[in-house]
């Protein structure tokens, strides 16, 4: 997705399915909020927690969030957001808006820069995952269904576990488990405050990719586009990309060349080349740089993102062999 304070965030997030209501989520887990969001599993024939990506959708990870107690809210989980967010609706619901204090912030997106709403908050909470006091913008509902974003802060030293067959979620503390047999292991390192970043090969083109949850595609840098060709093919189809703060940028919507992990090599990836403002914000226009979104991310059997390893661990969908 995108959302910056500050400091960095990235892609947007398209059209999920239909958000479970609070009272309905909260029936699926067990009573006590502490037990509640231990361990999410759930299973039914529309993904609650995890969807994998279809030829009808784009893949989706949603953590059921506790907001001062409430919820649970059906949060995006973005890793390519340096910080957590909310709709207006959501923001109603907690009884905090509008802000008496007329608190603002200026959040960067993919595709522009805008000053929003803030409401305070004393505690979010999912999974091991817990954070304290903390001021969240209150953005449009432009998530999809979805009733905000949970971006990277406080998943320093967490262990994110995606299971997109069996719509299974976990947010555990990291305890350095190496990958199981049958995963491809991507090393990861930490650029802007905490977007994660691997090292790939697209054709013959080295570059950077940046692990970004939240988009709905992968979107790559003009830089990116050059190294690969002169220009773009004359029957490029035009796309446009509409951020958190409702900037619209439009790019070309290309067929990549193979994108090459080390081990695991990804066929038939579309990548929409523009020159986006988040890019520059993030100063990498120089070197091809992509986001990886969940076009591609979500079409693995499970991905796990390892914080206090540095690690992307992915099992592709017909690697064989029972995962607990």
């Amino acid at each position: 997705m995108g959302l910056l304070l500050a400091a960095p965030l990235a892609a947007d997030i398209p059209p999920a399915s239909g958000s479970p209501s609070p009272s309905a989520a909260a029936a699926a887990a067990a009573p006590s909020p502490a037990d509640q969001l231990q361990e999410i599993i759930v299973q039914t024939s529309e993904p609650r927690f995890v969807a994998p990506t279809r030829r009808d959708r784009i893949g989706r990870i949603w953590a059921p969030v506790l907001i001062d107690g409430k919820g649970p809210y059906r949060l995006v989980l973005d890793t390519g957001a340096n910080r957590s967010a909310i709709t207006t609706r959501t923001a109603l619901s907690l009884g905090e808006y509008p802000p008496a204090d007329g608190a603002h912030t200026l959040v960067t997106g993919f595709t522009g820069a805008a000053m929003v709403p803030t409401v305070h908050v004393d505690k979010v909470e999912v999974g091991d995952l817990l954070m304290g006091a903390t001021d969240l913008p209150v953005l449009q509902d432009v998530f999809g269904g979805a009733q905000g974003v949970l971006g990277i802060e406080g998943l320093a030293n967490k262990r994110i576990y995606a299971d997109f067959t069996h719509d299974k979620l976990v947010i555990s503390q990291s305890h350095g488990e190496r990958a199981r047999m049958g995963f491809t292991v991507v090393p990861l390192r930490e650029v802007h405050g905490g977007l994660l970043v691997a090292d790939v090969r697209v054709g013959n083109v080295r570059a950077k990719a940046i692990i970004d949850t939240g988009a709905q595609g992968t979107v790559g840098n003009l830089a990116l586009r050059e190294a690969l060709m002169r220009r773009p093919p004359r029957n490029a189809a035009h796309q446009d990309i509409i951020g958190v703060t409702l900037d619209v940028q439009t790019g070309d919507d290309i067929a990549l060349p193979d994108i090459d992990f080390g081990h695991l090599n990804v066929q038939g990836v579309h990548v929409v080349f523009g020159d986006m403002y988040l890019f520059q914000h993030w100063k990498m226009t120089d070197e091809p740089t992509l986001t990886l979104g969940m076009d591609l991310l979500g079409s693995f059997d499970i991905l796990i993102i390892d914080y206090n390893r540095h690690e992307l661990q992915i099992r592709p969908r017909e690697a064989p062999g029972p995962i607990s």
